[in-house]
């Protein structure tokens, strides 16, 4: 023990020493000095996202040819795959801002939508070895899961429930399956994130109401804030997560009603939009 361990401090009270013992966490510099490298805990699994709305809710006919190439890839891909809640988390969201219920309750709400269809999709992918785990222990049991199983699915709402963030228009919440499935790549420093929808990336406006839109194969966070697009296939709160991004630094938004890109978006190959980090902020 150092002599600040075993002495009382001047108010008389024994502290375990540390770097930020008398420090504010509010000040700036404090925050800058804790820039630290950060352990990779999943470094060789890769986090796929489902759309709800995208894949899951055209039944059979988009759902079934994605299962067949998450079972291919699985073969040499460890995947942690999320979903959302589809039309069902936006006919609750109907009627729950209709009964002015506030963003949390929303949230919570369209939590038990994607937990659903993580049941659904998970049990599509059970003959693989997927295993869809309760979410009160997903996290805490995750890489155990990741050494025993091939995959794992899981509703991709982030668990904010109650406490999520306000939104900074309207009442719908702002952090869903996209950002909560970004969220814990980062967190668990996954290999590649990979967002499934049903088009081939990112366009200048909505490909389905102007077939003349411009596919753009490639874009940075302020590039794609600077363009201020009227609509995007992501949640746009994704955008300020990976702009803060310490270790996964890039999504990539495929196409999956043609699902043999999959494996090619595993190996780091652009098959879609791939969405980046500024170098700058890395």
């Amino acid at each position: 023990m150092t002599e600040s361990q075993e002495h009382p401090m001047d108010d008389h009270r024994y502290h375990v020493w540390s770097p930020l013992m008398r420090e504010s966490l509010l000040d700036k510099q404090v925050m800058a000095s804790t820039e630290t490298p950060v352990v990779r805990m999943l470094p060789t699994c890769h986090v796929i996202k489902v759309g709800g709305r995208s894949i899951l809710d055209g039944g059979k006919a988009t759902t079934y040819p994605l299962v067949e190439a998450i079972s291919a890839a699985l073969i040499a891909n460890k995947l942690i795959i999320g979903i959302g809640g589809g039309i069902r988390s936006r006919h609750v969201f109907s009627i729950g801002i209709d009964l002015g219920l506030p963003t949390g309750v929303l949230a919570q709400l369209a939590i038990a939508d994607a937990l659903g269809n993580a049941h659904m999709l998970g049990t599509l992918l059970a003959p693989y070895g997927v295993v869809a785990i309760p979410p009160e222990i997903f996290g805490h049991l995750l890489p155990l899961f990741m050494q025993a199983a091939p995959g794992v699915i899981f509703n991709g709402d982030p668990p904010f429930s109650l406490w999520e963030h306000p939104p900074g228009l309207g009442r719908i919440p702002p952090h869903r399956s996209d950002a909560g499935s970004y969220l814990l790549a980062e967190c668990f420093g996954c290999a590649t994130m990979t967002l499934i929808k049903d088009v081939d990336g990112l366009y200048d406006r909505d490909p389905k109401e102007h077939p003349n839109a411009h596919f753009i194969d490639e874009i940075t966070v302020t590039e794609l804030r600077e363009r201020n697009l009227p609509t995007l296939p992501f949640d746009r709160t994704l955008l300020d997560l990976l702009a803060h991004a310490r270790l996964v630094t890039s999504v990539q938004i495929i196409n999956g009603l043609e699902p043999d890109r999959l494996e090619g978006a595993l190996r780091g190959e652009r098959v879609g939009t791939i969405v980046r980090k500024d170098e700058a902020s890395s």
